[in-house]
């Protein structure tokens, strides 16, 4: 399936072979030819997590860019995206727009991985989700609303719109600054993605201060 710059790294155990001067195009991250547009007020370097509930290799990634998100500066900000693939991939992705909708993204998002990786849960049926939202101070109406609005479906539809634009064929996949992504494959394990993508923030803020 698919604070400084230098306390981000350190923390990271960022070797010297994962430096900017030796990372390779092509071999531990792509260019994108065609940039997607970022989402983030100027200023801002943007660090794209694209992800699906189901993969258990994102489950897995967690520790890691979670570990890496608490160090990063305030220069830099995190956009989480669901992967849309059809079936129960855009299900999660609706229910990841609705929690933030309702404002309750940020407590419910490790216990959704939690839920479907540690206690088997699919999550896809919609009374089952609002149920799960409603362990979370909001009613299972409110759920139900937000997972069919409109606003959701559009949210959805723009987040399949830029996965396309970014060419992925899996998850999950880190990019930054809207141009550099970064994979499993490209970093060599789930532990290095967020260290090479660390290097890249780097990168881009070199580029911004010349």
């Amino acid at each position: 399936m698919f604070k400084s710059v230098i306390v981000a790294l350190a923390g990271l155990g960022l070797s010297a072979a994962v430096s900017a001067q030796t990372l390779t195009e092509g071999e531990d991250y792509e260019q994108l030819e065609t940039p997607v547009d970022t989402r983030v007020d100027d200023g801002q370097i943007e660090v794209t997590e694209v992800f699906w509930f189901g993969c258990p290799h994102c489950y897995r990634l967690q520790p890691a860019v979670t570990e890496w998100y608490d160090t990063l500066p305030e220069d830099v900000s995190v956009v989480h995206q669901p992967a849309t693939m059809g079936g129960a991939w855009n299900v999660h992705a609706a229910a990841f727009y609705a929690a933030r909708e309702l404002g309750i993204e940020e407590d419910l998002h490790e216990d959704f991985f939690d839920a479907i990786h540690k206690d088997g849960r699919e999550l896809t049926d919609t009374d089952e989700l609002a149920a799960f939202f409603a362990d979370y101070g909001v009613s299972e109406d409110e759920a139900r609303e937000a997972l069919g609005s409109f606003g959701v479906k559009s949210q959805v539809n723009k987040a399949h719109a830029r996965l396309r634009n970014m060419r992925l064929k899996g998850v999950p996949a880190l990019m930054v600054d809207g141009r550099y992504l970064i994979t499993p494959q490209s970093a060599g394990s789930l532990d290095n993605m967020p260290k090479i993508a660390a290097t890249l923030v780097e990168r881009v803020r070199d580029e911004q201060t010349e």
